[in-house]
């Protein structure tokens, strides 16, 4: 018990099945709850197959299943009230395999990806459930074996489940606990937004001004404005190795956002000064359109020394106000397995 595994995926380097597999083993030890917390989840028929036959084989063993999702948003969100997207088709597929659910209100997002079985054991990471998640997407997926964690994310998913809206949820007081990974000790400490937003941006922005050896990014996105004048301020010191990779695409996007609003334009330069000064790597990603070809750098990863920082959180100003879920995870194993990753990574999208 305990125990920590992760699983990195890479755009054509592992099969949908493969994925499924591994999600249908997890689904498969419950023995008495499922709890699914769920952004996007539309999979192919081949995968919907191999899906409901672990979940309804569970329920013929008696194990109560639900899911909470995030609702599917008007088509044409109310953007300058602050309302995002989101990827229509989730409700109908949830509804469709005929658990209990519950579709998560708010002018934001329900972001959050994990399941809770049995209280004892979390599946989490920035994976969302469909095929290019599986497949096109470069993501990381955590089984942990920890009841005292498990319980952390059943709260926030009581949370959830009770309110209908994630607005007031994930004011939840956690401490580390104790894991290993490798054999090695390590140790875990989740926090969850709305309700721990800002405390969650204060930490990553703490931690990166603290690091001593090396800051290593791995993100779809980089545009908290605290942690891009923290980086800066790394890199202008100069005493700590910064590198990493980035979404370029979806970046390019965000700045002509940031052009929009007097008050952001100052990141433009800031965060280009970053990757220059860095080095940060881009993977060109196919622009986002609702039912294009989702093929992004989708990761939410940053290496401090010896820690790994990564959920669902983007680290950007929105997500403090989703429903979201970050780990801080101290063990320089895991922090390496993460960073040989990262030089995968690099050196594939360095063309």
């Amino acid at each position: 018990m305990n125990n920590i595994s992760v699983f990195f995926l890479a755009q054509g380097e592992q099969s949908a099945d493969a994925v499924m597999a591994r999600l249908a083993a997890f689904l498969r030890a419950a023995r008495q709850t499922l709890d699914l917390a769920l952004y996007d989840m539309r999979l192919s028929d081949p995968l919907r197959a191999q899906l409901v036959s672990a979940l309804r084989e569970r329920a013929e063993a008696g194990v109560q299943i639900r899911f909470c999702y995030d609702g599917d948003k008007p088509p044409q969100p109310n953007v300058a009230a602050g309302q995002d997207p989101a990827p229509a088709g989730t409700s109908a597929f949830v509804q469709s395999l005929g658990y209990p659910s519950r579709r998560i209100a708010g002018m934001k997002l329900m972001h959050s990806k994990f399941i809770v079985r049995d209280r004892q054991s979390v599946w989490t990471g920035s994976t969302n459930m469909t095929d290019d998640a599986f497949t096109l997407m470069e993501n990381n997926i955590l089984e942990i074996d920890s009841p005292a964690l498990a319980d952390y994310y059943a709260q926030d998913f009581e949370q959830l489940w009770e309110k209908e809206n994630f607005e007031h949820t994930g004011n939840i007081h956690t401490a580390p606990v104790p894991l290993t990974f490798s054999g090695q000790p390590a140790e875990a400490r989740v926090m969850f937004s709305p309700g721990c937003g800002l405390e969650i941006d204060t930490e990553i922005a703490r931690r990166v001004r603290a690091a001593q050896r090396r800051v290593r990014i791995c993100s779809l996105l980089i545009n908290s404005g605290t942690l891009i004048g923290e980086l800066g301020n790394l890199l202008h010191a100069g005493r700590v190795a910064v590198d990493g990779i980035y979404d370029r695409t979806q970046m390019t996007e965000v700045y002509a956002q940031w052009q929009d609003v007097p008050s952001n334009r100052w990141k433009i330069g800031a965060l280009q000064e970053i990757i220059a000064r860095a080095g940060l790597v881009g993977k060109n990603s196919t622009p986002y359109t609702p039912t294009g070809r989702h093929d992004f750098m989708h990761n939410k990863v940053l290496v401090i020394d010896d820690t790994v920082i990564t959920g669902s959180y983007n680290f950007s100003r929105s997500a403090q106000f989703n429903a979201e879920n970050i780990l801080f995870l101290e063990s320089p194993a895991l922090a390496e397995a993460y960073s040989a990753y990262i030089d995968h990574l690099k050196s594939k999208y360095r063309q």
